[in-house]
């Protein structure tokens, strides 16, 4: 397989997994989990009801409790913050279930309001527990319905709810809940950014070259998603985490919703911000190694590495919509007419670096195309609660000469390499 045949199946393979993931219509779906616990259904039912004495139970619920002037409302608050800092807060309406057994207890639930999300977010949403007494102890049944579009959310829900099965297991065994789970911590971040690597390096060549570029790519997505994060730790971000995807990059998440067109710009913008300040390091390194400081065989590896964090970057501020280019662009510019406008001028401006390194027109179109392509497959946006802030005419300009700065850094990288290495 050739060089060109490879990359086409890597970016099918990827567009692939991103409809899958993102946009695959799936519809009205019905996540169900059971558990048996070594207690009684009255100690269960106790924790299970919203409106129970132990409905607070879970480390991540602050308290529940129902509203004395709302009849089957629960109020829950929750230690995930809103985009104030404040505990965020949900509205549930309990509904009795139809033919339940006189020996079982259960509820099914709405959420009606949410300090955090608009409430069409949960137009879809029920969810129905219910406990049966077993010879053992006591069967939990937790049904959650929604409509989903794209796996991802869907998969996110699905080990949510075991996550909390868990933990339930351990706050009857112990009378104390405990976060669950693995997955977010850096050791197994760690192992998933090696796999990626590893998946990778077929396409790039099963040679020591391949793995070479599967590595710089995977610490360019590292040093990018960084940058996103330190920016989320200065807007006062008290957690942050990177998850890693292999084969499709990774993804910073913040502690808190955005509270500001400025902080949501910002954050997108720094993922490229970051990498930025490497563009003169590597240029002076390979400079060194020009004039015999730096050993000589470490030039072709600083300039391929350049030569990829500068198109990684500079491919990430196109304007598309869920690109880093696309959600700065939108925070900015607040019509429909100027978005359109100021697409057009980035994307001119990628395309003039594409054209000065040499790259023919037809396939400058190819790639327009495609990442258009991943745009539509990159899913829709959560309407918040709240608007957020709106950004000062100061922030806009900063914000605007940022993106600037990120283009023509990113873009001076990929030239100054290409002239080296070709």
């Amino acid at each position: 397989m050739t060089t060109l045949q490879s990359a086409i199946l890597l970016l099918v393979i990827n567009l692939g997994l991103l409809w899958l993931l993102m946009r695959v219509p799936l519809g009205r779906r019905t996540i169900y989990l059971s558990q048996t616990y070594r207690c009684s259904p009255d100690t269960l039912w106790k924790a299970m009801n919203p409106a129970g004495p132990d409905a607070s139970w879970h480390h991540s619920v602050i308290s529940s409790r129902a509203l004395a002037d709302r009849s089957g409302v629960v109020e829950q608050t929750y230690r995930h913050l809103d985009k104030n800092g404040a505990p965020s807060r949900r509205l549930l309406a309990l509904d009795p279930l139809p033919s339940m057994a006189s020996n079982a207890h259960g509820f099914q639930a709405r959420i009606i309001d949410d300090s955090t999300l608009d409430p069409t977010f949960w137009n879809h949403y029920r969810e129905r527990r219910i406990i049966r007494p077993t010879p053992d102890g006591a069967l939990v049944e937790v049904e959650q319905t929604d409509r989903y579009r794209g796996l991802a959310f869907l998969m996110f829900r699905y080990f949510v709810l075991r996550r909390e099965m868990k933990a339930l297991d351990g706050w009857l065994k112990t009378g104390e809940s405990l976060p669950q789970g693995y997955f977010e911590r850096p050791l197994v971040q760690g192992g998933l950014a090696v796999l990626s690597t590893l998946l990778l390096w077929p396409f790039l060549g099963l040679d020591a070259g391949g793995l070479m570029l599967s590595t710089f790519l995977t610490l360019v997505i590292v040093l990018h998603e960084l940058g996103h994060m330190a920016a989320y730790r200065m807007f006062g971000h008290a957690s942050v985490r990177m998850i890693f995807v292999p084969l499709l990059g990774g993804i910073a998440v913040g502690g808190r919703p955005y509270r500001s067109l400025f902080e949501v710009a910002t954050c997108a913008l720094m993922g490229a911000g970051m990498s930025a300040f490497m563009v003169p390091i590597l240029a002076v390194a390979t400079q060194l190694s020009d004039v015999g400081l730096l050993p000589s065989a470490s030039r072709g590896p600083l300039l391929i590495f350049l030569l990829i964090l500068g198109t990684f970057n500079l491919l990430n501020l196109l304007p598309m919509h869920r690109f880093d280019g696309g959600q700065v662009l939108r925070q900015i510019f607040r019509t429909r007419r100027s978005q359109i406008a100021a697409s057009f001028v980035v994307t001119l401006c990628i395309l003039g670096i594409g054209f000065e390194i040499g790259l023919p027109a037809n396939m400058l179109t190819a790639g327009l195309f495609v990442f258009m392509l991943v745009s539509l497959v990159s899913g829709g946006s959560v309407k918040p609660r709240q608007m957020l802030d709106e950004m000062k005419d100061g922030e806009r300009m900063l914000v605007a000469f940022g993106l600037y700065a990120a283009i023509a850094v990113h873009g001076y990288a990929i030239i100054f390499a290409t002239e080296k290495l070709f």
